[in-house]
């Protein structure tokens, strides 16, 4: 039980993008449910209810630290921040402020990354970025592009009402179980038909009508195939079409090219089992995609998207209850973190930093106008380390450990002048660090999270930050204080003022208010004067303004990886008990008692012909670094793929993984690696 004074309070969910609420209980001294937006019956996942046991933590950090040789040495505030002033302001004056770069936190409030962005901004450049573009970058590229938002369409309230549901690359039972058990599952049990794309039978996989393991990069023959059978059965909305799309005719052209049985084989699933899956979903009254990472995480990633979002448009699936298209977020601030502008190509409200009137705007409010030129993205970030920039400041992520190839990241970052960590423990990420800052937990902090479904909700402090830690924002503001110019703004009177002024330049979320939201929500978005946010978008226009969106043909493109005889796919993912990185869960000794997925997943037809045994200690070798891990000898898994998770810092899986970035969204290729498999002998 905490030492400090603790009073519970309603917060939110530290881990994932549900939203789900969550508080101090004085009895256990742990964390339990409270009957919030969301998990309106109070319920939480082992996560959740492990998530006090990081904030009492012995690890946790308690005061600055500043590098002394290969060691780090206790300091007062002042001097650390002192250190983090200097270091940057000689970069700036020497290179410029782009030899700066930001990482905001998908895990931390929007009021904290608002004011990150800010301070980037302030300085001269959007070098901002947050892990959301490992994850989710390429679907809000494709959706921003062709609907106007990349968000949820749609409400899990109303999603209950689908007949169908279309879940592609995610795998909502284990990696969001609330929203899985209190909303997917009741209306799968009441006759909603669930198609899972996915390859290999999880939790989620269990529950569904049809399941198509689809060779890992070979997302869009699939969806090409899909789309076939829907326009060659019938099975197209036509009024729908008439009135809401664009280009039917050149994407009929297009499907002409396109041969159902061969499509299903080169994605390795049965031809048959295609059809029946793609008449399930076209053939509902209402059908809902849901979408993760698996579709997201590839160099052609947006392309994957595009090819999603065909389906909903031919069907017309779009813009009422029950339908649409909705990525499910993965950490808790995903959607906010965009939203208030930590990304290097829009400002806050998604406005593109290169739309004069947008930065007019902004400066309106922040009294300086932002820079006009696209900042770097995180991986690109970690790939200029040490030559192009020079400095960098990383708030609540661990890239040492989540960034694709990464010795190769570890390697960049020795090659930083100044590099300033602002964290809870020394992760992989601070050890490289010139400057740790000791921040605060979920239980610390107030502020607001938007989760997956757009609803904005406020997290509520139940306890003080421990020693001499201080709050995030608290941190942010006052390095904004000493960096920027004279008459920028970074002294405000507690996070509820920050909100105040990113509703100013934030239209989605101009009519919230902290009393607004209470201990419920508000979701974007919504107008100023409006009396409520908006459930279902795109009902009457398209959040672009505009009535139609276009269908688009879309090419497959090849993997990275080439996979040869000897190798193997390696695809990677998440576990119910754990989380990213691990930074939080693995120091949690409730979630590490649940381990028990540090394995690796290979089909026993894999494993015979390479003489491994379950259990066997083995070696996973690419052309990027070797994991020696244990086998896990499975029928769940395809052939020729293997599966591990991303979790464990030891063994670091994404050593193996490639960084050829998507061309749009400039996310990594995660999901397909080319690797050997063999047993691993001392």
């Amino acid at each position: 039980m905490s030492n400090r004074p603790t009073q519970p309070r309603e917060s939110i969910c530290p881990y994932c993008g549900v939203g789900c609420g969550i508080t101090y209980n004085p009895d256990s001294g742990k964390a339990t449910g409270w009957k919030g937006p969301v998990n309106t019956r109070g319920e939480i996942c082992p996560k959740g209810a492990a998530a006090w046991e990081i904030v009492d933590h012995e690890d946790r950090l308690t005061t600055p630290l500043v590098r002394d040789g290969e060691t780090f040495v206790p300091v007062s505030w002042e001097t650390a921040l002192e250190e983090v002033t200097e270091a940057f302001s000689e970069i700036v004056e020497t290179d410029g402020p782009d030899a700066l770069g930001f990482f905001a936190s998908s895990n931390c409030t929007n009021e904290e990354n608002y004011v990150l962005q800010k301070l980037a901004r302030g300085l001269g450049t959007n070098n901002v970025d947050n892990c959301a573009r490992l994850c989710h970058s390429s679907t809000v590229a494709a959706m921003g592009e062709r609907f106007g938002a990349g968000a949820m369409t749609n409400t899990l309230e109303d999603l209950e009402e689908a007949d169908a549901y279309l879940v592609a690359g995610a795998n909502p039972a284990e990696q969001h179980p609330i929203i899985f058990r209190s909303y997917l599952l009741p209306a799968v049990r009441d006759g909603t038909e669930l198609i899972h794309v996915d390859p290999r039978e999880n939790d989620t996989t269990k529950a569904a009508t049809h399941h198509l393991p689809v060779k890992p990069g070979f997302d869009i023959p699939l969806l090409n195939a899909v789309a076939k059978v829907i326009v060659e059965e019938d099975l197209t909305d036509e009024a729908f079409l008439e009135t809401r799309v664009e280009g039917v005719d050149a994407f009929a052209e297009f499907l002409e090219g396109v041969a159902v049985d061969d499509n299903a084989r080169q994605a390795g699933v049965d031809p048959d089992d295609l059809r029946a899956a793609a008449r399930a979903y076209a053939e509902a009254d209402r059908a809902a995609i849901f979408t993760g990472m698996g579709m997201s995480q590839h160099h052609c990633g947006t392309d994957n998207v595009h090819a999603l979002l065909n389906l909903a448009l031919l069907t017309g699936n779009v813009g009422e209850r029950g339908t649409g298209v909705n990525p499910l977020r993965g950490q808790n601030n995903v959607q906010g973190a965009g939203d208030v502008g930590a990304l290097p190509n829009v400002l806050p409200g998604y406005r593109p930093v290169t739309d004069s009137e947008a930065r007019e705007d902004a400066a309106d409010v922040w009294g300086f106008e932002p820079p006009a030129t696209p900042g770097l993205t995180e991986v690109e970030m970690t790939h200029a380390f040490g030559e192009d920039l020079r400095g960098a400041l990383v708030f609540g992520e661990n890239p040492a450990v989540t960034e694709p190839n990464a010795d190769r990241v570890r390697e960049r970052f020795e090659k930083l002048d100044c590099l300033v960590v602002l964290d809870l423990f020394e992760t992989e990420t601070a050890e490289y660090a010139d400057v740790i800052l000791p921040g605060s937990a979920w239980a610390e902090k107030a502020g607001t999270v938007t989760n997956t479904d757009r609803q904005v909700m406020r997290m509520r402090p139940n306890t003080e930050p421990p020693g001499d830690a201080r709050l995030d924002l608290a941190v942010l503001c006052a390095l904004g204080e000493g960096l920027a110019d004279d008459g920028v703004r970074f002294e405000y009177d507690g996070p509820e003022a920050v909100f105040e002024e990113l509703t100013e330049v934030l239209p989605q979320y101009a009519g919230m208010s902290y009393a607004g939201i209470g201990t419920g929500s508000q979701r974007w978005p919504f107008p100023a004067g409006a009396e409520e946010g908006v459930c279902v978008l795109h009902s009457d226009r398209f959040e672009s303004g505009r009535r139609t969106a276009n269908l688009r043909a879309v090419e497959h493109v090849d993997p990275v990886d080439e996979v040869a005889d000897d190798e193997l796919v390696l695809t990677t993912g998440r576990v119910l008990q754990h989380f990213n990185s691990g930074a939080l869960t693995r120091r949690s000794e409730t979630l590490v008692r649940m381990r028990g997925e540090d394995v690796l997943q290979i089909h026993p037809e894999d494993a015979e012909r390479r003489d491994i045994a379950d259990g066997d200690s083995v070696r996973v070798e690419s052309d990027r670094g070797s994991v020696t891990i244990e086998a896990d000898l499975t029928p769940a898994i395809r052939r020729g793929t293997v599966f591990a998770t991303f979790h464990y810092a030891d063994p670091l899986i994404n050593r193996l993984t490639g960084d050829t970035l998507d061309p749009v969204a400039k996310i990594p290729e995660y999901k397909h690696s080319a690797v050997t498999v063999e047993i691993h002998r001392e």
